[in-house]
């Protein structure tokens, strides 16, 4: 595929979907959208939203389509098998939804776990460029997470938790997503009327109580992550996600919590925070692509 190809990204989110056009050559975004996807939306109106904030993105030839998800997913077919978040989608063939709108053959559409393609990114152009081993996490609704090696995601292996998700790992006695996300920090907080946005501006004007809630939960992550970048031998770990966002009040507990993990040089925020997903969904699209026209040349 040419370096000069654009490229149509998406990033499905739970409450909403962005969309870009991407250069591959440069890693711009000259065209970027993000469009809410409502809570009581059926499965016509959120394919309707989905593909078309993909096709306000586009201008002339797209040479591929990446697609960046949560799973659960299948990957190789395009169809969402997601239960806990956009559930009128199960069973849809996102594939041919987004093929039929954008006119696009189905070989130049590919998927990828939104955790890794946000990874992808930040490894291109963002906070991990110039690492061989590199991690991330995302906090939001959930955690995600994702190893890269030499350019690929790394999701078998001793060296990684299973199917490269942290969320499948058990935090005492707990999965990990029961302490670190934006429910666990809400709980504890213990306020029904706030989000973590309201209790981020509480801990900054001196809230001991919020304060030790991010602090509780940054020290959690470290504890959770530690040994896994040990075993993985990242020389950085790159945070994302809505609740990194509070990076000033997470700061200190993860830099404390992972100081004795060997090699690990760098633990910052993410530098594309909207499109890094976006970024990392285009660099698997062209991968891809090539990889099937490669494929189909030799038959």
């Amino acid at each position: 595929m040419s370096e000069r190809g654009r490229i149509v990204s998406i990033d499905l989110g739970g409450s909403h979907v962005s969309a870009g056009r991407i250069e591959v050559a440069s890693g711009r975004v000259p065209a970027f959208l993000r469009v809410p996807l409502p809570p009581t939306a059926g499965r016509d109106e959120l394919l309707t939203l989905i593909t078309g904030a993909a096709a306000d993105v586009v201008e002339g030839t797209v040479a591929a389509v990446g697609v960046a998800v949560p799973g659960p997913f299948d990957y190789a077919s395009g169809v969402c098998l997601l239960t806990h978040k956009l559930e009128p989608l199960h069973g849809v063939d996102l594939r041919r939804a987004l093929a039929d709108a954008l006119r696009s053959a189905p070989a130049s559409i590919a998927f990828v776990n939104d955790a890794d393609a946000f990874l992808l990114g930040e490894a291109w152009v963002g906070a991990a460029r110039g690492h061989r081993r590199a991690a991330a996490v995302t906090l939001g609704t959930g955690l995600g997470s994702a190893f890269l090696e030499d350019g690929g995601i790394v999701d078998t292996g001793p060296r990684v938790p299973r199917e490269g998700s942290l969320h499948l790992v058990s935090y005492r006695g707990r999965p990990a997503e029961e302490t670190v996300s934006r429910a666990a920090l809400l709980a504890s907080y213990g306020d029904p009327r706030l989000d973590v946005r309201d209790v981020a501006i509480r801990a900054r004007n001196g809230d001991r109580h919020a304060h030790r809630v991010f602090d509780e939960l940054a020290s959690a992550l470290g504890d959770i992550t530690a040994p896994w970048l040990a075993s993985f031998g990242a020389s950085c770990l790159v945070v994302g996600g809505s609740i990194s966002q509070a990076w000033d009040l997470l700061r200190g507990g993860l830099h404390a919590a992972l100081a004795d993990v060997d090699g690990l040089a760098e633990i910052v925020p993410a530098q594309r925070v909207d499109d890094a997903a976006l970024l990392g969904a285009a660099r698997h699209a062209a991968a891809t692509v090539a990889r099937r026209a490669s494929v189909g040349a030799r038959r």
